[in-house]
């Protein structure tokens, strides 16, 4: 485990990547990210969850029995949800309306108790912060970036209604193709796991790049099979 923050930062947003490294989330993944917004919104109420969930946990580790520490944390992360999605019903309705029924499946996002579990119980306030935050904007960036593909394909669109997460002020990133119809297969499931299919090879075809120049540097021989 790499506990300083360069690296806990690294592993949240590449190297143990919730959706591209682990393949965790797969719900909201799926079935979120139908466009930018949605999944921008779903996942930062899930980075908010992941950071005080982790700040709280780190602080009561000693505290907590071993033997009950999993329910306590269901708990804290199921009374931490109830709040995100309380504040959304009130202050971000319309986007509420959208994500419905799957901001109450952030308790059961196996992500959020796996660093509670994983990292949390183990380390410090400071570094608990930190993965919570890293590994919610690797989630994030994740479900934008899916979101975004499906949404341009699907519907001709870019950040459609981002002014219902972000304000009116942020209009101007709303864009649409003009006499573009879209094509329905990429803004259902079969469409998500397509376009989820192909970023993981891209991200499989980086990793191994870089891997290779990192070999040439060094002159390490590439390893030979059989």
């Amino acid at each position: 485990m790499n506990n300083t923050l360069g690296g806990i930062v690294k592993d949240g947003l590449w190297n143990k990547n919730v959706v591209f490294a682990q393949l965790l989330a797969m719900c909201p993944a799926m079935a979120v990210t139908t466009s930018g917004t949605n999944g921008l919104g779903m996942g930062l109420a899930t980075t908010a969850v992941l950071i005080v969930s982790n700040i709280l946990v780190s602080m009561i580790r000693h505290t907590v029995s071993s033997q009950v520490r999993i329910p306590v944390f269901v708990v804290l992360i199921a009374t931490l949800v109830t709040l995100v999605d309380m504040a959304m019903n009130a202050w971000l309705h319309d986007l509420y309306k959208v994500l419905g029924l799957f901001i109450a499946l952030i308790v059961v996002n196996c992500a959020i108790l796996g660093r509670a579990e994983a990292f949390a119980v183990k380390n410090g306030v400071i570094a608990s912060a930190v993965d919570g935050l890293a590994m919610g904007l690797g989630f994030t960036g994740a479900l934008t970036m899916i979101g975004l593909i499906r949404e341009f394909l699907g519907s001709g669109t870019l950040f459609a209604q981002a002014s219902n997460l972000l304000g009116p002020s942020f209009a101007f990133l709303e864009m649409k193709i003009p006499g573009y119809g879209g094509a329905l297969l990429m803004i259902l499931p079969p469409g998500g796991f397509a376009v989820l299919g192909f970023l993981l090879a891209g991200k499989r075809v980086m990793e191994s790049r870089i891997e290779e120049r990192a070999r040439a540097a060094t002159g390490t021989p590439d390893a030979i099979t059989t």
